[in-house]
């Protein structure tokens, strides 16, 4: 018999959309909303495999 508690794994698609969109909006206060748009996806997709990582751990 397996004795161990079941695990529930955290989910990181919300950060990678809200990276996504939080960075267009970012982007436009600097007239740059694809460099924002692209640069809140990289942070997003880190952070969300930064969960990953952890929860495989």
């Amino acid at each position: 018999m397996n004795d161990t508690p079941p695990r529930n794994p955290a989910a990181g698609g919300f950060l990678i959309a809200m990276g996504a969109i939080a960075g267009a909006f970012g982007g436009v206060f600097f007239g740059e909303s694809t460099r924002g748009l692209i640069g809140g996806l990289i942070l997003g997709c880190l952070l969300a495999l930064l969960i990953w990582w952890r929860d495989r751990h």
